[in-house]
């Protein structure tokens, strides 16, 4: 038993180097697009692509490629997925103008929701029933520590050097991850093949499209307020660069403990959880840029913000997940495409409201307004969904 709880956390800590590195990969940038702006002779504004290309990215190839793969091995597949993850990011650390950088982003975005996908499905098939939420976080976790120590010290490396040495350092980690993968990752074969047609059926149950409605409709409101953390730390807080490196840090830890609390979450809690969770978060939004006013309660918040945001991904990715039985091959992927939809959506949505009325405070009220509406979708999913699919 000793060594079949050795071989199933072996995997899962290759994992999480995994999501470490996609997740760093995603989210460093933000804290690089001066540099990029400056070294590449683009405009600042248009830097912002290399977010927003990634997500819908992300959001639209990720599950076109997890269908046309869907018969192949995941042992496998997660092998030649890695792979295009260190090419892609060897690609933006020697590219020549913004163009080639831009596509070392899409390469990256293509692999990352099938990645998830397949990693999540064989954590959970090497957990038993009251571990898999436990295992999903698991995996999700290497993306809530990159957030808290990839992105800054990628931003910090960047400043101190280059912004190549951050791609390549990112490069190095997942050729860590790739070798890992190969030498420790189970090679299940499925008794059936997996069929397209059958895991598109997951599209017609109730319960999964209630949880693909709440993050569509409610989790891009965390989205539409993350997108100007930086800059409200500036105009309400006074942060300059140090203060804000820790504000963020503040916002990784929590969402790192938001992540594990999570994990802990057995199947058949997990909608009143959620519920919990996401009136956490209305009320985080809404507070936010009158907490910002003062130090102290400054990082307290954006503490709140991460606990409130990473505390609710598990719960979200679980439900899909587990909720998707028709669906094992594809569910994941769906899971991870649809987050990055939102958060294309939300930040789209932040710009607009921005714009158009200049207020970081309606930005963060527009921001709970969306929460609210996916708490509503919850307390529908509650009465609604089929409970014997999470015993």
């Amino acid at each position: 038993m000793n060594r079949l709880q050795a071989s199933r956390r072996t995997v899962l800590i290759i994992f999480m180097l995994s999501t470490f590195a996609i997740g760093m990969t995603e989210y460093v940038v933000t804290g690089l697009l001066t540099q990029f702006s400056n070294d590449l002779d683009v405009p600042i504004s248009t830097t912002g692509l290399l977010l927003s290309v990634y997500a819908l990215g992300v959001a639209v190839f990720g599950p076109i490629l997890r269908m046309i793969t869907i018969k192949f091995s995941t042992k496998r597949l997660l092998i030649v997925f890695m792979g295009i993850f260190v090419v892609s990011n060897i690609i933006a650390a020697t590219a020549p103008n913004f163009e080639m950088l831009l596509v070392s982003r899409l390469l990256s975005a293509t692999m990352h929701a099938p990645f998830f996908g397949l990693s999540m499905a064989v954590a959970v098939n090497i957990s038993t029933p009251e571990k898999r939420t436990a295992a999903i976080a698991a995996v999700q976790g290497g993306l809530t520590i990159a957030i808290m120590l990839g992105v800054p010290f990628g931003s910090y490396l960047g400043g101190i050097f280059d912004w190549r040495y951050v791609f390549w350092f990112i490069a190095i980690l997942g050729a860590i991850a790739f070798i890992g993968i190969i030498l420790t990752t189970p090679n299940h074969k499925p008794i059936d093949t997996p069929n397209l047609k059958k895991e598109l059926g997951m599209f017609k149950n109730k319960s999964v499209l209630l949880v693909i409605a709440i993050i569509v409709f409610g989790f891009s409101g965390v989205f539409t307020a993350y997108t100007f953390k930086e800059p409200m730390l500036r105009e309400f807080a006074g942060f300059e660069v140090t203060a804000i490196t820790a504000a963020l840090f503040c916002f990784g830890l929590g969402a790192v403990i938001g992540n594990f609390a999570s994990g802990r979450v057995l199947p058949r809690l997990l909608t009143e959880r959620l519920m919990g969770a996401l009136i956490m978060l209305a009320i985080v939004l809404v507070s936010f840029t009158y907490l910002l006013q003062f130090s102290i309660t400054a990082f307290v918040i954006c503490f709140l913000f991460g606990v409130g945001t990473f505390g609710t991904t598990p719960l979200l990715n679980s439900k899909i997940i587990i909720a998707a039985r028709e669906a094992p091959s594809l569910s994941g992927t769906v899971a991870a495409s649809v987050f990055n939809l939102a958060n294309a959506i939300g930040a789209f949505l932040g710009t607009q409201v921005l714009e158009a009325t200049g207020s970081y405070t309606t930005v963060t009220f527009v921001a709970a307004s969306l929460i609210v509406l996916g708490l509503l979708i919850t307390f529908v999913t509650h009465k609604v969904e089929d409970k014997a699919l999470y015993e």
